[in-house]
């Protein structure tokens, strides 16, 4: 017999088909007449009751039936006579796979903590609440390639072993087959990377964006979608050490039209959530954050404002001399916080707001500059309790601009030399942005911490699972 999943059950109307379902039971409870065991795939938040008649049975072959435990069950389908479900399971065979000791599983009916279930990773899928995170990520996941697949983007692998550093913020985690407790160096202290399998200095990712670029001048629009890395000792409930981002690069437009490709996108993104996993959606909306669906809601129906950095401090400045209170101080030239960006979109404009034209000084060695001399096309948008969710930029296409600014900002010539000869053939405008993944999904499932949004978290002092 072909397995059902509980999530196509629960919606089939062939009462009195006969099922066969497999999953782990949530709980089971009863009398001394019939035991009804609440059982779940993993398919849906919701689980399917199965009814199990003890006479049929026997206590003792349903004692072992404990929370946590995996098994199958062929029953018939039927209406429900209780409340809370439409159809039930009246079982005819049970067939237990695996046994979960209730002194030892650790999900046993009842509250458990975030920080809780962050030590038992390998477990937590199975809750509620983890179940609907993973699905709703799934989805995500399908909603971006949906929405690049369908506006002619090409999906580009960029490599996770890189020699080069995106950023320059030399924050990044060394792959080397070199003996560590035996390492050669020169006259002067310096490593010899020639003995490494590379044969040079290499490190994990921490953006594809310079590759990314090299694809769109040949493909025309790409989208990298992969994990990134990031040696930062920030133990905060915005930052992981590895983490997954998606990269558009476009070839031929300018910063408006990447300013209009990241808020379709996102807005795309956030439309997918409520339609696509309602159930998953209302139940954390109703379990830990009541504001969650009217804040998704609010990012789908609003346009997003535009506003330089200039015109953004402005207006940072006189809510502080109207009496607003920041932690951090707000000057020109100084990079915004979150609760800086917070206010702008949640207090001024009450709307989705993209940022521009920010001081050179604060941005990446890539970002075209402006004629002013001070500021660079770059963009930043801003969402409501999440800040800065997509950072991006028109590039420079200049070569000798781009040089000079490499040099300013203490880039090797030797590290980029492949990404500035896309800069001597066949130049050409171009732009793209970075958004963090799991920020996205903090934003969509209204979760505080990011280490809830993603399975196995690699934070610092952590790499268990």
């Amino acid at each position: 017999m072909i397995r059902t999943k509980i999530s196509d059950a629960l919606k089939s109307e062939q009462l009195g088909e006969r099922l066969l379902l497999k999953g782990w039971v949530r709980t089971r409870r009863g009398n001394k007449n019939v035991s009804f065991i609440a059982l779940n795939d993993g398919s849906c938040i919701q689980s399917i009751q199965i009814v199990a008649d003890i006479e049929h049975f026997g206590e003792e072959f349903l004692k072992p039936i404990t929370t946590g435990a995996a098994i199958a069950v062929e029953g018939i389908l039927v209406a429900s006579q209780g409340k809370g479900q439409t159809v039930e399971i009246q079982a005819d065979t049970i067939e237990i796979y695996g046994t979960a000791d209730p002194d030892t599983y650790p999900l046993q009916k009842k509250g458990h903590t975030l920080e809780f279930l962050r030590e038992i990773a390998h477990l937590r899928p199975r809750t509620n609440t983890f179940g609907a995170i993973f699905r709703i990520r799934h989805n995500m996941a399908i909603a971006i390639h949906t929405f690049f697949h369908e506006r002619g983007f090409y999906y580009f692998h960029t490599p996770v072993i890189t020699s080069s550093d995106c950023e320059g913020a030399g924050q990044m985690f060394q792959v080397t087959t070199l003996n560590l407790y035996d390492l050669k160096k020169d006259e002067y202290g310096v490593i010899d990377y020639e003995r490494d399998f590379f044969g040079a200095q290499t490190a994990l990712t921490v953006s594809g964006q310079l590759e990314g670029e090299l694809g769109a001048m040949a493909l025309g629009a790409i989208y990298t979608f992969g994990p990134t890395f990031r040696a930062e000792n920030s133990n905060t409930p915005r930052h992981l050490a590895e983490f997954w981002m998606i990269e558009p690069e476009v070839a031929f437009i300018e910063i408006d039209e990447n300013m209009q490709l990241a808020q379709d996108f996102v807005r795309y993104c956030v439309r997918w959530a409520l339609e696509k996993c309602t159930d998953d959606v209302n139940f954390l909306c109703e379990m830990y954050d009541k504001e969650l669906i009217d804040r998704l809601k609010f990012v789908v129906d609003n346009d997003f404002v535009r506003l330089t950095y200039t015109q953004g401090i402005e207006i940072l400045k006189r809510a502080i001399e109207q009496g607003k209170k920041f932690d951090f101080p707000v000057d020109w030239g100084t990079d915004l916080q979150s609760e800086h960006e917070r206010y702008l979109v949640e207090e001024h404009f009450k709307k989705p707001v993209i940022l521009t034209d920010y001081p050179k000084e604060i941005k990446s060695f890539y970002m075209k500059q402006n004629d002013d001399g001070k500021t660079v096309r770059a963009m930043d948008v801003l969402f409501p309790k999440i800040g800065e969710i997509i950072g991006g930029s028109q590039r420079e296409e200049d070569y000798e601009k781009l040089k000079r600014r490499a040099e300013e900002m203490n880039i090797p010539q030797k590290d980029i030399w492949w990404y500035m000869q896309t800069r001597q053939f066949g130049t050409a405008p171009h732009a793209g942005f970075g958004l963090g993944f799991e920020r996205l999904l903090l934003f969509v499932t209204g979760m505080n911490n990011i280490r809830d949004v993603i399975p196995f978290p690699r934070t610092p002092k952590n790499a268990t699972f």
